[in-house]
């Protein structure tokens, strides 16, 4: 394993699971709650990008840009949901414009995770 891919994995790994509690915990909470369409929003953000996190993280040696997508990915989907749950407790965004800079940054990840066709494969 790369020295990148021991500092990494965990990393990712540990995203994945917070993303993934954090999506059923937000799923919950959207179906108890009134109003609850930016904690559903919220919800599925974490729940469609904690497995490919894990995906990413279980790919680190083939995939060249896995480290790369995952990092923004983990990064874009945090600051994403945690804007729309920011937003919906306390009415405010989290900072201006974190919800577009979190969307933009998961685009990005997924673009990285489309390059890594085109990249090819690691060296075994």
């Amino acid at each position: 394993m790369t020295t990148s891919g021991t500092i990494i994995r965990p990393l990712l790994l540990l995203a994945a699971g917070v993303l993934g509690m954090a999506g059923v915990g937000l799923a919950a909470a959207a179906s108890h709650l009134g109003d609850g369409h930016l904690l559903g929003n919220a919800s599925t953000m974490c729940l469609a990008h904690a497995p490919a996190l894990v995906a990413l993280a279980a790919s680190l040696e083939r995939f060249r840009t896995a480290p790369i997508a995952g990092v923004l990915l983990g990064i874009g989907t945090l600051l994403f949901a945690g804007d729309l749950l920011y937003r919906h407790y306390n009415g405010t965004a989290l900072f201006p414009m974190a919800a577009p800079a979190g969307g933009m940054t998961m685009m990005t990840g997924w673009l990285a995770v489309g390059l890594g066709f085109i990249a090819g494969r690691r060296a075994a």
